[in-house]
């Protein structure tokens, strides 16, 4: 059975969780706390919409990148296979959605997004930092473990 690497929500610490046991509460062996584990760790994006942007974004035990992107972008192209790989260089500790802003466009407008592509990082549900333009792989790495 494989194991997944799951850093706890309180004290960020990583644990190794079976893959049977995601979806359920884990018990984080260094602060002792309970904290459910994301039903899937995805090494591969989540399609991002207005309408499950709650779900999948603000109410995620994981901290979260969301690429806000449209099809016909340029830079946004260019950055694209740098988020594919990061989540999978990240699964299990981080979840990646990619939004496309051509078909939502609520949820670009709630956080005031006026140019593509933008990355947005939330944690615990709130917008902690934001990326504006096509930036380095190594730029995006340095955020995301700071996030973490």
């Amino acid at each position: 059975m494989e194991t997944l690497i799951i850093a706890c929500p309180y004290c960020h610490v990583k644990n190794r969780i079976p893959e049977d046991k995601l979806g359920h509460s884990a018990k984080c062996g260094s602060c002792g706390k309970t904290f459910i584990t994301p039903s899937t760790a995805s090494s591969h994006p989540v399609t991002g919409t207005d309408a499950n942007f709650s779900k999948e974004v603000l109410q995620s035990s994981l901290p979260v990148l969301v690429d806000v992107w449209a099809p016909w972008c340029g830079p946004c192209r260019m950055i694209a296979p740098f988020v594919e790989e990061i989540a999978g260089e990240f699964a299990g500790q981080l979840k990646v959605v990619k939004l496309n802003s051509d078909e939502n466009q609520i949820t670009p407008s709630q956080y005031h997004i006026q140019g593509i592509p933008t990355l947005l990082f939330f944690k615990n549900g709130q917008l902690v930092d934001q990326l504006v333009g096509a930036v380095p792989k190594q730029h995006i790495v340095g955020k995301i473990k700071q996030l973490l």
